[in-house]
């Protein structure tokens, strides 16, 4: 049986076939990394803006055409691809740059959607109107790293931008139509179970179509890997993701359930860079604890 609602099913739902997403990256920074609202960046946030496994290039149909190259061995021939901008902040620059950029990885026949990962303090009326516009032609997916609701979390890890923001972010997304995904980060330094579930609870109560529940990696370089730290185990992370998993409203997307940080930087927690022994033994810890998504929330 299904016991969430996975990425894997709603893509297929909404297109028919097979569908694998495409890491590019377009070049940008973040308003946090360039003095503009912070410097240095998220505390967890590697050199690559967290886009450790995207292509990289001038070009983003050639990115497009290397990482259908990187994964043809193992994808059908009728698949469909999404182009997705995960590198730093894929909204931090002028709409004239922005509409070329998406619009070029549009106009590949086989790119079949658009996503669009960002800050919600990058998100305006002129982008989102783009965003929109672009959403007519073909789908438009939006990921916003909210990471947590606590503030406190936020002004640690280095967010640069309150709650608000991020509300605002999504109105101005869903009144063109745009489906929304929200970044959340399990595990991050002084937070709770009770904070994370009251972060679950802050999300579910706006009008968004997607979640990626992401395990905080301890990456070289960062921030975070100079900090007294110390990360979960596989069998409080399954814990505190088998809970959130039961408070999301059935209807939202889980987009992810986990996460591996490249190998060659990560520094803990060392079991999740085995993905798939984490995965085999989540979806044991789902069966055996009866997790269902939706079990707890109430409307």
């Amino acid at each position: 049986m299904e016991r969430y609602r996975s990425l894997n099913g709603y893509l297929k739902e909404k297109f028919g076939k097979k569908v694998y997403k495409l890491a590019v990256d377009a070049g940008f920074t973040c308003p946090n990394r360039d003095g503009t609202a912070g410097v240095g960046g998220c505390i967890f946030c590697s050199v690559h803006g967290s886009g450790d496994f995207a292509e990289s290039g001038d070009d983003i149909k050639k990115q497009l055409a290397a990482a259908k190259k990187r994964v043809a061995a193992k994808v059908p021939d009728d698949c469909g691809y999404i182009c997705y901008f995960q590198s730093y902040t894929n909204t931090y620059a002028p709409t004239d740059k922005l509409r070329t950029l998406f619009s070029a990885a549009m106009e590949e026949p086989d790119v079949v959607a658009l996503s669009v990962a960002t800050r919600p303090d990058c998100i305006n009326e002129e982008n989102s109107a783009l965003l929109g516009e672009l959403n007519r032609i073909k789908p438009v997916f939006v990921e916003l790293g909210l990471q947590t609701s606590n503030e406190s979390t936020a002004k640690l890890i280095n967010r640069c931008y309150p709650n608000s923001v991020f509300t605002k972010a999504v109105e101005l997304l869903r009144s063109h139509n745009i489906e929304v995904i929200v970044h959340v980060i399990i595990g991050l330094p002084g937070e709770s179970e009770e904070d994370i579930l009251r972060t679950i609870d802050f999300v579910s109560s706006h009008n968004v179509q997607g979640i990626k529940l992401q395990l905080l990696h301890v990456l070289k370089g960062t921030a975070l890997a100079q900090m007294d730290y110390t990360p979960l185990t596989m069998e409080e992370y399954f814990h505190i993701l088998g809970r959130c998993i039961e408070r999301l409203p059935p209807e939202i997307v889980i987009h992810r359930l986990t996460g591996d940080g490249d190998k060659r930087t990560l520094i803990a927690p060392l079991w999740s860079a085995d993905k798939h022994r984490v995965l085999n033994s989540l979806k044991r810890y789902l069966d055996e604890q009866d997790i269902i998504q939706g079990r707890c929330f109430n409307r």
